[in-house]
């Protein structure tokens, strides 16, 4: 199994332009902790697009471009590229050219985004969410499987024989399919032979089985080989020396973010008791001692026979030695022992 971190860049928002202090100084931290990533050995890094004041990466491929250059072998994904909204041509030259920088290192990870902004930010209505997607991810496709593509679609220009460049150094770059809890989406990816990253941030993960049956069925009803089908996994994580003090870091980070989102979605006020629930040992969020985490990971792939896990990061209260101590947990306890018991 693959390891690796993931994270949407949180950061509080700077108060009017010209003086981003706070995304200046959580983009140094990023830096850091992509660095200490891959030199712990750690497979993967991963960071998401949002269109927010309370999140810095609107762009991830110019972010992980950074990023290639203070890391060595660690792979560079998008945790999410909200294609819906995004230009096809530009998203696979963009992460192309990510690819030329890195070595080979780029992939995209494509969703159809669990907020909203950046519809009306780029022009698209909300009314074609579902048609945007699968046109844009059709379009995704020819251009990594073709240097000259031809193709049409309902909202973008078409395409006549026309070659996208720059290439990249991969012969294909890798595509995997964000999801949440949509079966069409599983269904959709499993058909098309796509890799899928399951985001298990709120329910329990036993939820997430028949989603995964779902995925492998559809592939193996399309004539794929299900046994080589990549399936990666995503939860919130924060680890300590001890379940207590992981818990006690966290906390305040994880009910400011969720009480901020459920104010948005209508959702009720997060308890200390809800997030010690969560964390339990049958819930989706990783907080705890490396034990406790390496003991719920093993039991996930028992469950669900992955072949990557990303563990998602929230900085906000979290001081940033406290992040780096618990990726370093991560790669040098929990990796290893997770690899151990398969």
């Amino acid at each position: 199994m693959e390891f690796g971190i993931s994270t949407f860049g949180e950061t509080p928002g700077d108060q009017g332009t010209g003086s981003a202090r706070n995304a200046h100084l959580r983009m140094q931290e990023l830096l850091a902790e992509a660095k200490l990533a891959d030199e712990l050995g750690l497979d993967v890094f991963a960071l998401g697009e949002h269109h927010r004041p309370d999140y810095m990466i609107s762009a991830p491929e110019v972010a992980l471009a950074g990023v290639a250059t203070v890391t060595k072998n660690i792979r560079l994904s998008s945790a999410v590229t909200v294609l819906s909204s995004a230009d096809p041509v530009r998203t696979y030259q963009n992460f192309a050219t990510l690819d030329l920088l890195s070595g080979g290192r780029a992939e995209i990870m494509a969703g159809r985004g669990s907020f909203i902004e950046s519809f009306p930010l780029f022009g698209y209505s909300l009314e074609d969410y579902d048609e945007l997607f699968t046109e844009k991810l059709e379009l995704l496709l020819a251009i990594n499987n073709n240097e000259t593509v031809n193709w049409s679609g309902k909202h973008r220009s078409g395409l006549r024989q026309q070659g996208i460049y720059p290439r990249p150094l991969q012969p294909k770059l890798p595509i995997w399919i964000a999801v949440g809890g949509t079966p069409a989406s599983v269904v959709r990816a499993g058909t098309l032979n796509i890799p899928i990253t399951i985001a298990m941030l709120g329910g329990m993960p036993q939820q997430f089985l028949p989603l995964v049956n779902l995925y492998r069925k559809s592939a193996e009803k399309a004539g794929h080989d299900v046994a080589a089908l990549p399936l990666c996994l995503n939860a919130h994580m924060h680890l300590a020396d001890s379940s207590e003090q992981a818990a006690n870091e966290f906390w305040p980070t994880y009910q400011q973010l969720m009480n901020r989102i459920g104010r948005e979605r209508g959702w009720q006020p997060m308890s200390r008791q809800q997030f010690e629930y969560l964390r339990s040992p049958d819930g989706p969020l990783l907080v705890g001692s490396p034990e406790e985490i390496a003991s719920k990971l093993i039991v996930q792939y028992k469950m669900f026979n992955n072949t990557r896990f990303l563990a998602q990061t929230i900085s906000g209260a979290v001081p940033h030695e406290k992040q780096l101590r618990s990726i370093e947990l991560f790669a040098k306890e929990v990796a290893p022992a997770v690899k151990a018991a398969q």
